[in-house]
């Protein structure tokens, strides 16, 4: 099994944004889809885009009509995604350090989250690929250690774990994970075209999307 996985949103109180989502997806063939997108991009994005290293949800020069079209593309990839969110003001106050929040321990949590919606795995293999991110009070070491301890007991014995954070505009498939946590944070902020972006991906979800600390009113 190979995760890519990718967030959308900040832990900051001011911005102005209500959500923060990590999105996923699993595929058998990573090589494959990375070489589909790519390919996708040359043919269909702006000329001075094509050859980037990176194209990203958020970039500047591309419309609302090709933010969709790409989405509909990325449902073909034959990707198996889940995503899981929470509201800002929802974060508990175990995550919070005066005006601030752990933002290290608390994405630590939501990956793992995130994580044990793919489990328990009969697979050989169980391999991670995260964005870099900085974590705050949190090392790369630190996180890939909590996350190995979480899954581990939902793993055969045997199974290869792999966890690694990489830079994404070296990794294509992390950024079709930015895409899809793109699209569901414009769903869930209710933005321009959400539903039709949520409608792009809905076929390809397993489950459900899982929401955090749904029950809790902690900050306004």
């Amino acid at each position: 099994m190979y995760i890519f996985l990718d967030e959308s949103g900040n832990f900051t109180k001011h911005n102005h944004e209500e959500y923060f989502v990590v999105g996923s997806f699993t595929i058998g063939d990573p090589k494959r889809t990375a070489k589909d997108f790519r390919a996708f991009c040359r043919k269909h994005f702006p000329r001075k885009m094509k050859n980037q290293s990176e194209i990203k949800w958020s970039s500047t020069g591309i419309s609302d009509t090709l933010r969709l079209k790409t989405l509909r593309a990325i449902s073909k990839l034959d990707v198996r995604i889940r995503f899981i969110y929470l509201k800002k003001n929802n974060i508990p106050v175990e995550y919070r350090k005066e005006d601030k929040f752990k933002d290290g321990l608390l994405y630590t949590n939501i990956v793992g989250e995130l994580l044990e919606m793919y489990l328990p795995s009969v697979d050989e293999d169980f391999r991670l690929f995260c964005d870099q991110r900085r974590l705050s009070g949190m090392t790369k070491s630190q996180f890939k250690e909590i996350l190995k301890a979480r899954i581990l007991p939902n793993l055969n014995t045997k199974t290869i774990i792999q966890i690694e954070t990489v830079d994404s505009a070296h990794n294509v498939n992390i950024q079709i994970a930015d895409w899809i946590s793109g699209a569901f944070a414009r769903y869930l902020e209710k933005g321009k075209m959400g539903d039709e972006c949520f409608q792009a991906l809905k076929g390809n979800i397993l489950g459900q999307g899982k929401e955090l600390f749904n029950s809790l009113i902690i900050y306004d």
